[in-house]
């Protein structure tokens, strides 16, 4: 089963986020009925609709700024509970008691209601609609009281209950007289109440001496809970009792049910009625939230907005938005610095016209409105590193559909128009857009940086250029927009401030605008001389100078071997990993220069020419050596201990 598509869940929907104004409408909301209608909340076409549609949210909006909030406790399940009973089921008390909980708030409902009538408005006079059915709410609350049937429901029913209040009593009285009179055979000292039954414990051994039926045994089965004689004679007069109550719980039950049947479709018309105005009212808590006005709608084709807002921005840093488009001007091309409010800008326009069609008051002082018979969005997340192919393919793709729907009754809003490939190619691939957005006879709303679009702009008629304010001193984004003037990137602007050189500025005006000297003297009005700041300089490791340590340690060297302070001979010198070899008293061993210290030099401890490998070759290899020496003596090898 394919999912249920909501406008809401559009792209252009979407990208206007008017998906958060669902959700936010929603949360206002009561009933599950209202709450579906607002998902299915998508701009009307007709004119008389939508004004029918805003002026139903301005007068919820003045009821609950003069009557305060409007009581909508009611429970969806109520329905059902009719339902039920128009097909012969008896309802239970707790449903009975929620069905007049019910009728409760339709009277305090209409009771709100008939205070708007004050304020000369229609919206109260949905009271007519509305029966509290006082006749039927008071019956039930006479008896039907904290879940249950009251004992006055009926004068039958008092009496049956005061009957089985006596009895019980009596059957305790029985029981307890039976065990004063046994207490020898009693297991303890009161009666007890084993599977609905008053029964007395009696030992084991007793049995037979208690006339009565055994109703239950203790777990060991040393204590029998027998039911007396007497308590049993009285136990049955009470289920006869019960029954007779049961039945006439049941008859006042059905009897109630049957009132509520009988006005099942008085009861459908209130929920429906309820539901109505929960959606009303949701909508005028809306506007409460985001401090909306009803726009005046016109089929005139233009837009007018006075200190217009974003409804999802915080008012207190939403700087307002003066607009206009309309009478002879369909295009409108903004321009100005990144992060200066284009986008926003757009977007406000853009979200407060597709709030008004749907009967939404929008974000604003003052507003006109036109019919739309679609809104076209091209909107993405701005510039971005990662955009690439791919992205460009997508946003053409998208304004290629746009292009297709848009006509002499749409508004199309485009941001970024062009971006995404190379300058040149987009720029182009903007100017034809534009020309063909023209061609349609659409309003429509353009941001882009490209200095030609200003001056396509400028030129061709029915559109106009606009830019975002940014004040120079402080390189910050005004946020405001003025139509009639083109805007600039600020990019010159804002380096000179930060302190680029000129000549780079020179550099850079001149690749940008080629060799005019109007434009480069603005950049090379003053050198300003920038010097460039020492950076810290990078430490380079020293190398390691092997050839000095080499000589360092000789053979024969005595030295200290750290930490174990062992005396050993330098067998072989420091090689170029700065590691030496030293005989020690039982073993040679590798180590590191670093923990050698010398002791006695070797030309201190033998003389020139001394033969070393009397100290560090065993005799073996002496006598191998000396052989080799006078001949070759096949497989003999050199070894070292």
């Amino acid at each position: 089963m394919n999912k249920k598509e909501y406008f809401y869940e559009t792209p252009s929907a979407k990208m206007l986020e008017f998906d958060k104004i669902i959700e936010q409408l929603s949360d206002f909301a009561v009933t599950g009925n209202a709450k579906e209608k607002i998902k299915e909340l998508q701009p009307s076409l007709s004119e008389t609709e939508v004004k029918s549609l805003l002026r139903g949210t301005s007068e919820a909006k003045v009821m609950l700024e003069k009557c305060g909030d409007v009581p909508l406790a009611l429970a969806d399940e109520v329905t059902e509970f009719v339902e039920m009973a128009e097909k012969g089921v008896c309802l239970t008390p707790d449903q009975l008691q929620k069905a007049a909980n019910n009728l409760t708030a339709i009277k305090r409902l209409k009771d709100y209601l008939c205070r708007g009538k004050a304020y000369d408005i229609g919206l109260p006079y949905y009271e007519e609609n509305l029966d509290s059915m006082e006749e039927i709410r008071a019956e039930i609350n006479d008896k039907i009281r904290s879940g249950r049937v009251d004992d006055y429901a009926s004068k039958l029913l008092k009496s049956l209950r005061e009957g089985i209040d006596r009895t019980e009593s009596r059957m305790r009285e029985k029981a307890d007289a039976t065990i004063r009179a046994n207490k020898e055979c009693m297991a303890d000292s009161f009666s007890t109440i084993r599977n609905g039954h008053i029964c007395i414990p009696v030992k084991k051994e007793y049995k037979f001496k208690i006339s009565g039926s055994v109703i239950d045994k203790s777990s060991t089965g040393n204590t029998l809970f027998i039911e007396p004689v007497a308590v049993a004679k009285l136990y049955d007069e009470l289920q006869e009792m019960r029954i007779d109550e049961e039945n006439e719980e049941r008859r006042i039950l059905y009897t109630l049910s049957v009132l509520l049947s009988d006005k099942a479709e008085v009861i459908y018309r209130n929920h429906a009625t309820v539901e109505k105005l929960d959606f009303i009212f949701a909508k005028g808590k809306l506007s409460m939230h985001y401090d909306g006005i009803e726009p005046q709608i016109n089929t005139q084709r233009y837009i007018h907005l006075t200190d217009g807002r974003h409804p999802l921005m915080d008012k207190s840093v939403n700087i307002p938005l003066q607009f206009e488009i309309g009478n002879g001007i369909n295009g409108i091309i903004i321009t100005g610095p990144n992060t200066g409010g284009k986008t926003v800008a757009i977007k406000t326009v853009a979200l407060n016209c597709l709030l008004a069609q749907c009967g939404l008051h929008v974000a604003a002082k003052q507003a006109h409105i036109c019919m739309n018979n679609v809104i076209l969005c091209d909107i993405g997340d701005g510039q971005n590193l990662s955009e690439n192919l791919s992205t460009f393919s997508a946003h053409i793709k998208n304004v290629l559909s746009i292009l297709k729907k848009a006509g002499e009754e749409s508004l199309v809003v485009m941001d970024e128009l062009g971006s995404g490939t190379d300058p040149a190619e987009g720029m182009g691939i903007a100017v034809a857009i534009l020309k063909e957005l023209k061609k349609c006879g659409c309003l429509y709303l353009v941001t882009t940086h490209y200095p030609e679009i200003k001056t396509y702009a400028d030129k061709e008629e029915g559109v106009v250029n606009a830019r975002m304010t940014f004040d120079k001193e402080s390189l910050r984004p005004l946020y405001q927009l003025i139509i009639g003037e083109a805007g600039e990137s600020c990019a010159f602007y804002i380096a000179k401030k930060l302190g680029m050189p000129a000549a780079m500025l020179k550099e850079a005006a001149n690749y940008a605008y080629g060799n005019n000297e109007q434009v480069l003297e603005v950049w090379t009005e003053k050198e300003d001389g920038a010097k460039k700041e020492k950076g810290r300089r990078i430490k380079k490791a020293k190398e390691k100078d092997f050839h000095s340590l080499a000589d360092k340690f000789k053979r024969g060297d005595s030295v200290m071997v750290y930490p174990d302070k062992k005396i050993g001979i330098v067998c072989e010198p420091i090689n170029e990993k700065g590691v030496l070899r030293v005989q020690l008293q039982d073993k040679k061993i590798y180590i590191n220069h670093k923990r050698v210290k010398l002791h006695v030099p070797a030309e201190e401890l033998y003389p020139e020419d001394y033969d070393f490998s009397i100290i560090f070759d065993s005799v073996e290899v002496r006598k191998a050596r000396h052989d080799m020496e006078r001949k070759y003596v096949e497989g003999l090898l050199e070894t070292e201990e």
